[in-house]
């Protein structure tokens, strides 16, 4: 017997339709609903293993349109915000308007998830990804420090 299923409807550009779409075609998916579940499972389980408290480290990577007024600005001024966190960034100029942006950050994992949160949301931000790891580098943050 199948559980049942709620409907939802997304908009989206369509040149990331055509993307879409020819995932789904070449992973074999049976509809895009099933591509985008098996999506959907994927983030909801990353993100339940990033929001503890464990000194990570990883990097966040975003990709933004850099001709969006004021973005540039509110970027930096969150990885001033955040400079323990904020090891440091490498930003490139892909296009005219678009810029590739890799921070690499340290601390606890949902602290990191938060600013990654707060960065992705951004009008401007095109898509954004935190990937985090184990802490690889000296750690900058104690563990047992309450996060303020």
């Amino acid at each position: 017997m199948s559980k049942p299923v709620s409907r939802i409807s997304i908009s989206l550009p369509p040149d990331l339709l055509d993307e879409l779409d020819h995932m789904v075609s070449h992973r074999g998916y049976g509809s895009r609903s099933h591509a985008i579940t098996e999506m959907i499972h994927y983030q909801l389980a990353e993100h339940s293993r990033a929001m503890g408290n464990e000194v990570m480290a990883g990097t966040l990577t975003l990709l933004y349109n850099r001709a969006k007024r004021g973005l540039q600005g509110k970027l930096a001024d969150l990885q001033y915000q955040y400079v323990a966190e904020v090891i440091s960034s490498l930003h490139v100029h892909l296009t005219e308007d678009h810029m590739l942006e890799v921070l690499l950050v340290q601390g606890p994992a949902n602290q990191l998830q938060s600013i990654a949160h707060q960065m992705i949301s951004l009008s401007g931000v095109i898509t954004g990804h935190l990937q985090l790891l184990r802490a690889a580098i000296p750690p900058l943050h104690n563990p047992d420090e309450p996060i303020p």
